[in-house]
This record gives structure tokens, sequence and C-alpha cells, in this order.
């Protein structure tokens, strides 16, 4: 085993913490970091130290901001009538890149999980059932990732949803643009056959 400075060792056991982050590559960041100029290292824990401190959830969606309600939600251009919900807030920035999505997020933080003991109270759930308690919302579209337990908790969602008299739909699944038939699995060419639309 290696035998680092304890300080050394606390560091790469910090980034290892990190997701995606192995072994490895937590010792490269680590001795990347020590070589940093002091500065350097300064302004970086400092960023670390403020996004801690001042990053909140909206009060309205539970997107991360830094400001409440968060810009998306502040947007009086957006249509407040149709909610897409996610699981995370990075989700937001991959559907705000399409230009396509014109109405408002909802971030659940998360997924119902079973085995990993996490349940409807432990996402944002009740947030959401009560943001369509107004009568302004007409449509909830579910942008769940296509896992089980997305799956679970679009479903989940749609039983508690649907009966309030809101339109809930679930964003297709199946084949990138530009993928080749031959490299999909069972699971991913059933859903493009069960989305498919009519041209």
């Amino acid at each position: 085993m290696e035998q680092y400075a304890l300080p050394i060792a606390n560091l790469i056991e910090q980034l290892s913490r990190l997701p995606g982050i192995g072994r490895k590559t937590a010792q490269r960041l680590a001795f990347y970091i020590l070589e940093m100029e002091e500065l350097d290292a300064d302004k970086l824990a400092q960023s670390i130290t403020n996004a801690k401190e001042k990053i909140r959830l909206c009060s309205i969606c539970c997107n991360l901001t830094d400001i409440d309600p968060c810009n998306i939600c502040r947007d009086h251009m957006r249509d407040k009538s149709v909610i897409c919900v996610v699981e995370g807030a990075k989700d937001i920035i991959a559907m705000e890149k399409t230009r396509e999505f014109k109405g408002e997020y909802h971030v659940l933080h998360g997924v119902i999980s079973p085995m990993d003991n996490i349940g409807p109270n432990d996402i944002k759930v009740k947030e959401l059932l009560a943001r369509l308690s107004d009568g302004i919302v007409k449509e909830v579209i579910l942008a769940t990732n296509p896992t089980v337990e997305g799956e679970a908790t679009s479903l989940y969602l749609s039983k508690l949803i649907k009966p309030l008299g809101i339109k809930v739909t679930r964003i297709a699944h199946g084949i990138p643009v530009g993928g080749d038939l031959e490299y999909f699995d069972e699971v991913t060419l059933s859903k493009a056959m069960e989305n498919r639309r009519e041209i």
C-alpha cells in the first residue's frame, strides 16, 4: 500500500468519494492540486466553499440556485401551464440545450428506489403536488431517466397526478439519432417500437 503523508492521504480519500473518480484518478488530482500555485489552490477551495454556502433550492421548482426564485421561474416568457419533471438539476441543463422546451421545471432530487431506502417522501414529490393545486398547470411531462427506478417514479407520479385532471406525458425513449440498430439492447429496441409514430 502507498505510504502518503496524512494530509495527502486524506485529500485522496475525499477526492475518491466523488462520483466517477477512482483511486488512481483521485491520486492524480491530489498531486495536481498540490502542484498548483497557492493562489489557484485557494481559488479552488474558495469556489467549493462558496458553492456550498450560497447555493440553495428554488422555493418553486427545487432547482439549485443562488437567487430565489431561480432564473427560470422568474422568466415571465415561460409557459407556466407545462411542467417538465426531472431527476436532478443537471437534467435541466440538458433540456435547456435543446432550446425546444418553453415551460417550467420541477427537480425531484432523486428517484424512488426501495433498494436504496428512497421512498416518495425522500424526493420532492410533495412540492410538485403543491404546484399543481392552483389550476394553472395543464400538463406534466415526466422526464425521468429510462431506468427501473426512473420508470417506477414516473408511474407513481402519473397515478398521483392524473386524478387531478392534469395531462401526464412521458418523454419518448428509444434509438438515438445516428445510431445503428445492431448495437442496441432489447429494452432500447422495444421502447423504440413502443414509441413509434406515424410519418
